[in-house]
């Protein structure tokens, strides 16, 4: 990763959201309140910027919850410290994050 990630406010609360542990994108959508348009691109610039890394879910995990196979996010060592980062520009989003309980990971 050449350089210093771009933290826009979107992209802080993406982060904090995975750090928190809500690793898949709908369960993102559901904390941070954006929407799918805004969501899934920023985690797709987050992978090429190597912030986050992204596996598939097994299928025999997703067979036995009767849905599709979900593709999970965490942070990378990179990630990590853009989150510090942002967790000190934008120290609100981190707080609103913490109040909500991370279900059905």
């Amino acid at each position: 990763m050449a350089g210093e990630p771009r933290l826009s406010h979107t992209t802080a609360m993406i982060l904090q959201a995975i750090g928190a542990g809500f690793i898949y994108g709908y369960n993102v959508m559901e904390v941070t309140g954006l929407p799918s348009g805004t969501v899934y691109p920023a985690m797709r610039r987050l992978e090429g910027d190597q912030l986050v890394q992204s596996y598939r879910e097994r299928q025999s995990a997703a067979d036995a919850a009767l849905r599709p196979p979900r593709k999970y996010y965490k942070l990378t060592r990179s990630g990590e410290a853009a989150l510090e980062t942002s967790r000190k520009r934008y120290p609100l989003l981190a707080k609103l994050v913490a109040t909500e309980e991370v279900q059905d990971v």
